[in-house]
């Protein structure tokens, strides 16, 4: 059996080679996450980050006596942290003078603003807005809101939560 002694540790060269070999595997495996991470690609190639689509229905909030309907569907792409989405809504008091996504919060709870929802206030209405990681696993869990307000009810008319699907 052939010793070699490397700094102040002493090893077969077996052993010396197992060391190199899983070196370099080391190192291929960051060299890997590093061109991932470079090309947009790394949270996608680890597999922990997924597109996901939207989904929620319009309702009335805040003693609104109006019936608002509607819905919000979109759809958040992973790669670029983007959700793009579609309003449509109709029997509200009056125009939209706001809208915004809401969040964290659950089914009847409320929350500040997440991203505001640029005008004109239209229905149909269609945009994008770029999520932190934190707005993406709060949206991703269901805690997020789309919120119309109109100047009868500054504070919110009508209300979709969100659900998402893979």
């Amino acid at each position: 059996m052939r010793m070699m002694r490397i700094g102040a540790t002493t090893m077969t060269v077996t052993e010396r080679a197992a060391d190199r070999r899983a070196a370099g595997l080391l190192g291929a495996i960051g060299l890997a996450a590093m061109l991932g991470t470079m090309t947009g690609q790394g949270a996608l190639a680890a597999g922990t980050a997924k597109d996901f689509d939207v989904h929620g229905s319009f309702a009335g909030e805040h003693g609104a006596t109006s019936h608002p309907t509607g819905e919000v569907t979109g759809h958040y792409d992973a790669r670029t942290d983007a959700l793009s989405y579609k309003i449509t809504f109709d029997g509200l008091s009056g125009p939209v003078s706001a809208a915004h996504f809401h969040g964290p919060a659950g089914p009847g709870k409320d929350a500040g603003v997440l991203k505001p929802i640029d005008g004109p206030y239209d229905s149909p209405l269609s945009g994008k807005v770029t999520l932190s990681a934190a707005q993406a696993k709060a949206l991703r869990r269901g805690e997020v809101y789309v919120n119309l307000h109109t100047a009868a009810h500054p504070n919110g008319e009508a209300r979709a939560q969100l659900d998402a699907t893979p």
